[in-house]
């Protein structure tokens, strides 16, 4: 059978709740012209996004049981919720959750949930069961097969059931590669529920290890026969790290502290993109990013296209005894992709690293479904600067897009483009249709700013007559833009006040403030650029004294104050943890070390494992009692 039309009714579910096809390439653009229209509301109050799976779940508690949950960013995170909320006298009902093949049975009107695996990659997806019996279940949901329901059937799929000799209760997932994580169920009783209790931090920190040393530093490691590799060679030659004393060492991080940055990366992502709204709605917000206002609507523009969405980005965390914090979101022109994804794995293989395994094995391929997803039928140019970093950056995400089936020209500079007909082209007279730069868009609004100054205009001139600028180029109405122009939002560190503003007291959040509080002098804090590059021109201070500054082109720039959260230092280099989002999930990780107290363009990135938590434990052990 064919899927339906985006919004049409599949069924109704018990409680008379229609289920909605949720096909989002069919959907109407006059009745969706922008993410804002997605929103569901049900009495004023926010059920989700139209129509995936936890809006119907959601719908579905409130209008059966006037209760709904907090927002959760996967729907694999409602395993873990503790209680939900009901709406006529805000009370808090107890949640438990149980796990697939235990002796608590589902019941009806409890929630099924899949893990992050197979067709429910990266959310994992929840149902809610209407009907259990020894050998089957039924159930009701959203987002998943878009079919319509046969006349007078109230549920969408039957699963299929088996009780163990031990009177365990199993659901068998019927969609390939997917796996049911268990049910959870409002009741007071937690007789057989799962405990859910909250991570212990001390298995947070990174360590370091060494390997043997048998000569390895002697000879090339570094795969030259790809062109990302030779040009990173050609760069920075067979090594990751400058420090000669380093070159064995690698650091490690537990697999509960890797899947809590699973888990956070993919989480801070989808609050970042609420903030991101929310300031495009509020004028009075948006000027605090210090943003030309003639961008103003095409940045909304930008963002109220679904189809301009991120391809990827990276987050910069701290990892200690005191938790999981982060410190931004490079959501535009982020950098490292080469190293996490292929040079860490080829580092440990000539090394001879056999602890755990690689944070970035996944990474390229990440990049490369990403990609496919864009079904991109035109040339499409990699634009970037004469920078041997940005080279091997490019030539990298370049094998990644034509592994996805795209044709990619990559372009040194601005020199062969020129006008034709009132398009521009490349040197070959191909129009410039589709880009993905290395530039920041910040970049683009120095010239922005340059030129409206210069001629005391307030909008953007395009000038055909001359040799085109990269602005002619990047906003364009039609050129599409990799990266997206809506990211100068969430890559400008102004994002972190609101974000705190949202979502006060978030255990993955640092305090940050466009002024600086008494709150913030008292617990030290740091001051940054709104926008700034490479660790350039940051400010930190404790106690009233200033204990690290770097200088660079930004101190012109407005400032934030974010709470100060030290790095955890690790054989006297201060470590952080950096993590990868690809179409918005996380795809990876890495780290990046320094002696001083700021992470900068030129600091060391080394090689990170990921290793079981007992054999952190020990190693966690030594490094302390080697003090």
């Amino acid at each position: 059978m064919n899927a339906t039309k985006f919004g049409t009714v599949l069924g109704k579910a018990p409680g008379d709740v229609p289920v909605y096809s949720s096909d989002y390439d069919t959907a109407d653009k006059k009745e969706f012209p922008n993410r804002k229209a997605y929103r569901s509301f049900v009495d004023g109050i926010f059920m989700g996004y139209k129509w995936q799976c936890v809006e119907f779940v959601r719908r579905w508690l409130y209008i059966n049981r006037q209760c709904t949950f907090d927002d959760v960013s996967m729907a694999y995170d409602i395993f873990r919720l503790r209680n939900i909320k009901k709406h006529s006298d805000d009370s808090l009902l107890p949640l438990h959750s149980f796990k697939n093949g235990g002796p608590r049975r589902p019941e009806p009107g409890c929630l099924l949930i899949w893990e992050a695996a197979g067709e429910f990659a990266v959310t994992g997806h929840v149902a809610i069961v209407t009907e259990v019996d020894d050998a089957y279940i039924r159930i009701a949901e959203q987002n998943a097969d878009n079919i319509v329901w046969p006349e007078g059937q109230t549920f969408s799929r039957q699963l299929q059931t088996r009780i163990t000799e031990d009177g365990g209760y199993w659901i068998e997932p019927d969609h390939e590669n997917t796996s049911i994580l268990g049910w959870v169920i409002q009741t007071d009783d937690d007789r057989f529920a799962e405990e859910i209790t909250d991570l212990d931090p001390e298995i947070f920190p990174p360590v370091i290890d060494e390997v043997d040393d048998t000569g390895q530093g002697d000879s090339p490691w570094i795969d030259t026969s790809n062109p990302a590799g030779a040009a990173y060679v050609a760069c920075s030659g067979h090594k990751l790290t400058g420090d000669p004393d380093n070159a064995r060492k690698y650091f490690c991080l537990s697999e509960t502290a890797f899947s809590e940055l699973s888990r956070a990366t993919n989480e801070l992502h989808h609050l970042f993109m609420r903030a991101t709204e929310y300031v495009l709605q509020d004028d009075t917000l948006l000027q605090h990013f210090r943003l030309p206002p003639a961008l103003w609507p095409k940045i909304r523009s930008s963002w109220n296209n679904r189809k301009n969405s991120m391809i990827t980005g990276r987050f910069d965390f701290s990892l200690s005894e005191k938790g999981l914090k982060t410190y931004e979101y490079n959501a535009d022109s982020a950098s490292c992709y080469l190293e996490a994804a292929r040079l860490q794995t080829e580092w440990a293989v000539h090394y001879g690293c056999t602890a755990g395994h690689s944070p970035g094995e996944k990474l390229y391929g990440c990049l490369v479904q990403a990609w496919k997803a864009r079904k991109i039928q035109d040339i499409l140019h990699i634009m970037q600067d004469e920078d041997d970093e940005e080279t091997y950056h490019a030539l990298f995400m370049k094998s990644a897009m034509e592994e996805a089936g795209i044709t990619v020209k990559i372009l040194h500079g601005l020199s062969n483009l020129h006008w034709s007909n009132g398009i521009i082209v490349d040197s070959e007279d191909i129009p410039i249709k589709r880009v993905w730069k290395t530039w920041a868009w910040e970049t683009v609004l120095d010239q922005v700013r340059k030129e409206m100054e210069e001629h005391d205009v307030a909008d953007i001139r395009f000038n055909s007559t001359s040799s085109p600028r990269l602005v002619d180029v990047l906003l364009r109405p039609d050129v599409m833009v990799h990266e997206p122009l809506w990211t100068l939002i969430p890559s400008n560190k102004a994002i972190l006040p609101v974000m705190w503003m949202l979502f006060p007291d978030h255990p993955y959040l640092l305090n940050s403030q466009f002024e600086l509080t008494d709150e913030l002098r008292q617990s030290g804090y740091v001051e940054k650029p709104i926008v700034g590059r490479a660790g350039e021109n940051i400010v930190i201070t404790e106690t009233d004294d200033i204990i690290g500054r770097t200088e660079g082109r930004f101190g012109s720039r407005q400032r934030i104050y974010q709470s100060l959260c030290r790095l955890p230092q690790v054989d006297r280099m201060n470590v952080q943890v950096c993590s990868f989002a690809v179409a918005g999930a996380f795809a990876g990780a890495c780290v990046r070390v320094d002696p001083s107290l700021v992470i900068r363009g030129a600091s060391d990135l080394m090689p990170l494992r990921i290793i079981g938590d007992d054999a952190y434990r020990q190693m966690k052990k030594g490094q302390d009692d080697g003090r």
